[in-house]
């Protein structure tokens, strides 16, 4: 815990004892088998939540029959679910996409955010750092005072504007930072960012206020769902998805190696300068398709990778695929309250994440004041 309690803002993290294998009375490292059971309670969360979240609604469906009904979909299952068409319909076209999304997105903004902490060496950086959230925000602002459409659906362009403008604010913010043909350094990147994002947000504003007539919509989107149209959606984020969550997997071993500074992942042949620009871009590209889908759901990418670190170890070979496993758990149950609390009504996903990412977010500030 000191590990992590002892970091400071713009410091690497430093594995203590506890993060170096001791071999047990088997002969098999204490960490190696902590990391594999804290693998199977992720994929143990996600089923359970998956679960829970196809069950739930206005209309109750029993768990074991949801379970009957995927099993007998399986190449070699053959069992007779005994739900109704109705309930068919229920699960298969409107629950289970919309469970998938949220596990996608919750992935996304989780490993995006384990994978910007790692890059800047700050517990605090978060997939918004660097301007996608402002850019996504005005883009899908754009789409929507114009009138092109209302944001659901895999040909809807507010994604697609969400998406561009999302990548549009990194790329300035990237641009911005470069100095005499050359990257800058981690911190003139954020301050890049910042200025970025008060730049477009500013613009969303100018817009908001000029078209009053559409603020309910953009405020819908902006405050985080994840309405969805059958499996348009899930269809549209699969792609950025699979990219990104394969490059940042691949990269956990350079940003463990990152973690020790610069002179010395340089001294064991290491480009430190190259494996932040691609691990940003790949971060950046999945918590860009993420906002697309779900408008601004705030604190997934802060608060699970902090919470990862504190119970599972600082490594980024156990940070970054916890995080997407509990991140997508974590987000499709916030979903599942979202649309029961207040049932048939809804409320927007990203109050209730903010909610519980506020408190967190504080307590983290108190102990790093206190460290």
């Amino acid at each position: 815990m000191k590990a992590v309690t002892k970091t400071a803002v713009g410091a690497p993290p430093e594995a203590g004892p506890s993060e170096h294998a001791r071999p047990d009375e088997a002969g098999v490292p204490s960490a190696t088998r902590l990391g594999g059971r804290w693998l199977l309670a992720g994929a143990a969360a996600v089923a359970v939540v998956a679960l829970v979240g196809v069950s739930s609604g206005p209309i109750g469906v029993a768990p074991g029959r949801v379970v009957l009904e995927l099993v007998g979909r399986l190449p070699f299952g053959d069992y007779d679910s005994g739900l109704s068409a109705s309930e068919i319909a229920i699960v298969w076209d409107l629950r289970a996409p919309r469970v998938v999304l949220g596990l996608l997105v919750g992935a996304l903004l989780a490993g995006s955010g384990a994978a910007y902490q790692g890059v800047f060496r700050n517990p605090l950086a978060d997939p918004y750092l660097l301007g996608i959230a402002a850019g996504a925000g005005l883009g899908a602002t754009l789409a929507i005072v114009t009138g092109l459409g209302d944001g659901v659906g895999v040909v809807d362009p507010v994604p697609l504007a969400a998406f561009v403008g999302a990548l549009v604010a990194v790329a300035a913010a990237g641009t911005l930072s470069v100095r005499r043909g050359r990257a800058g350094s981690p911190a003139t990147l954020i301050l890049a960012g910042v200025a970025v994002a008060a730049f477009l947000t500013a613009m969303q504003t100018y817009l908001q206020q000029r078209h009053q007539e559409s603020l309910r919509q953009v405020y819908a989107w902006v405050l985080g769902r994840l309405s969805t149209s059958g499996w348009d959606e899930v269809l549209l984020l699969v792609p950025y998805a699979i990219v990104s969550t394969a490059v940042l997997l691949a990269a956990v071993g350079a940003l463990d190696v990152l973690s020790v500074g610069d002179d010395e992942a340089t001294s064991l042949g290491l480009r430190p300068r190259r494996v932040r620009l691609v691990v940003l871009i790949a971060a950046s590209l999945g918590a860009a398709a993420a906002v697309a889908v779900s408008g601004l759901i705030g604190f997934v990418g802060l608060i699970i990778p902090h919470g990862v670190r504190m119970v599972a170890g600082v490594t980024h070979r156990r940070v970054v695929p916890l995080s997407m496993l509990f991140g997508g758990a974590f987000l499709a149950l916030t979903d599942v309250a979202a649309r029961t609390i207040q049932a048939p009504a809804e409320l927007p996903i990203g109050v209730i994440t903010a909610f519980i990412g506020a408190p967190f977010f504080l307590l983290i500030l108190r102990r790093q004041a206190i460290s």
